[in-house]
């Protein structure tokens, strides 16, 4: 434009409004930067399809793509008993908010039973805490043991001949279970499986004796196993004839939440909009209900406050592996 016909006082306003819209077209793209999220965001999943964490999670990212608007797509990363999916989220550079991954104690436990290149307490952002797991120790419809004291005193007079599944090699499940039996001078084989699916399918089948962890409602409803006990501080109302663990005299309780989280550094107004849409999701009816049908109980936390009760669980954890003798391999 060419302001060398026009009054002084009037180019310089019109130089002025020139410049103007020249910086407001450098900052547009900034200004019109899509809000987050702008595309899918991935869920890992780290257990085989086809168990119980599968239906409940695919619940409840459709409950949270309705608030995010945009697709929360689940990625099933099996490995190393849940553990190796959600590890993979330490060694991301970006933390955008565009993968999260479910945390349990397998994975917060992990640095304490092996070798691992990463730490639960440092390389993630801990985003929400979402529910707890309830352990059941579960038998066949047709298996010889129909209460717990039943099955105890037969490991003990055939110690290693009973089978125990759980999921993964270093669970609290399994890790309790092995408490359990020393308790009483009894010993199970115990045999680790990548999922529950498989686990079921094994113990239905009658290829495994014993299975000790969550998930266990829809194929005790179905009536083709026998819930023993439970590791939890009350009994279930859904199973009011089912004894505790504690209440037959073993002074044990699985605690275990799951949550999610992201890659470390993730900015809070990232996190803040994941809490707030996965914390609503948290109350649709659809997901409420797949926890119940998995006999999983809605325990809400912040970030903080999960990330603080990881914390105190890895210490938890390290002593009580101090006390079974546990040595890292």
């Amino acid at each position: 434009m060419n302001f060398s016909f026009f009054h002084p006082l009037r180019r310089r306003a019109l130089l002025a409004a020139a410049l103007a819209c020249g910086a407001a077209g450098v900052a547009s793209p900034a200004l019109a930067a899509d809000p987050f999220p702008s595309k899918p965001i991935t869920l890992v999943l780290p257990f085989p399809a086809g168990g119980s964490f599968d239906p409940v999670f695919r619940a409840l990212a459709t409950a949270a793509s309705q608030d995010l608007g945009q697709p929360v797509v689940l990625m099933h990363k099996p490995g190393a008993g849940g553990v190796t999916g959600t590890a993979a989220l330490a060694a991301m550079n970006e933390a955008d908010g565009y993968t999260l991954a479910v945390m349990h104690n397998s994975v917060i436990r992990a640095p304490l039973v092996q070798k691992v290149n990463f730490d639960p307490l440092r390389d993630f952002s801990y985003v929400i805490g979402l529910a707890g797991l309830v352990t059941g120790i579960t038998v066949g419809a047709d298996a010889p043991w129909r209460t717990l004291p039943e099955l105890l005193d037969d490991a003990k007079k055939r110690p290693g001949a009973i089978s125990w599944g759980n999921v993964g090699a270093i669970s609290v499940n399994r890790i309790q279970a092995e408490r359990l039996a020393r308790s009483v001078g009894a010993k199970f084989n115990m045999v680790p499986f990548k999922g529950g699916g498989e686990s079921f399918t094994a113990l239905i089948g009658r290829h495994l004796d014993v299975y000790g962890d969550p998930g266990f409602g829809p194929q005790v409803q179905g009536g083709k196993v026998r819930l023993l006990a439970t590791f939890t501080a009350q009994r279930l109302k859904r199973y009011g004839d089912v004894p505790t663990v504690k209440e037959l005299g073993h002074d044990f309780v699985i605690d275990s939440p799951v949550g999610l989280v992201a890659p470390k550094n993730l900015e809070p107004k990232i996190a803040a909009r994941l809490h707030a849409a996965f914390r609503k999701a948290a109350e649709d009816p659809v997901y409420l209900q797949q926890l119940e049908s998995f006999d999983m109980q809605p325990q809400p936390m912040t970030g903080e406050a999960y990330a603080a009760y990881a914390r105190a669980q890895f210490d938890r954890e390290a002593k009580m592996l101090a006390e079974i003798g546990f040595k890292p391999e």
